[in-house]
């Protein structure tokens, strides 16, 4: 993996900033993603955040977590981690509940994409709940292709997986040891 150093990246209202998990600015992603899981599927979702090690999101282990910071406020952000040598895995994208309908996941997804790019990564994999239609429709909206059958109904088929390849089909190398993506049983277009 190639190193990293352009974090902060900056324009003029927005910044992302490379976090840890323990910064307190990333506790309104943390509570507001536990609640937002909770309210949709009924049960105590936080643990869920807590599955992963947080040093997966850190760059020594292949991750990292952003914030995008507006006048130095968090109103979005959004991690990966290694899945394998060739493929990092997004989580926690989140929009603070006040600043939705702005594009500000876009911006984090295209930023962790390129992030993801800039560490030699080729593949990004995600999955997302299927009671999120929001996170879907981003995923299907910035060229992710869903990794399931798309008429089916969402809660039979339980987490729902997208993939997306960083660069050209020419210069993406198969990993030797990396599992084959799950195939859709049908793919449809929205």
């Amino acid at each position: 993996m190639t190193s990293f150093a352009q974090l902060p990246h900056r324009n003029t209202e927005f910044t992302f900033v490379d976090v840890p998990v323990s910064d307190p600015r990333v506790r309104p992603l943390l509570r507001e993603l536990g609640d937002e899981y909770s309210a949709r599927y009924g049960r105590d979702a936080h643990t869920e955040l807590s599955r992963y090690p947080d040093e997966e999101f850190t760059a020594p282990h292949g991750g990292v977590l952003l914030l995008l910071l507006e006048r130095g406020e968090p109103v979005a952000g959004g991690a990966f981690r290694r899945y394998d040598d060739a493929t990092a895995e997004l989580k926690r994208i989140w929009t603070h509940s006040a600043h939705r309908r702005r594009g500000l996941a876009r911006r984090v997804v295209a930023e962790l994409e390129r992030v993801a790019g800039a560490r030699g990564y080729r593949r990004v994999y995600l999955t997302t709940g299927p009671r999120q239609p929001e996170a879907r429709g981003l995923y299907l909206a910035t060229g992710y292709t869903p990794l399931f059958d798309t008429d089916a109904d969402p809660e039979t088929i339980g987490p729902l997986p997208f993939e997306k390849h960083l660069g050209t089909p020419q210069d993406l190398p198969s990993p030797p040891d990396a599992p084959p993506p799950p195939h859709p049983r049908k793919v449809s277009r929205p």
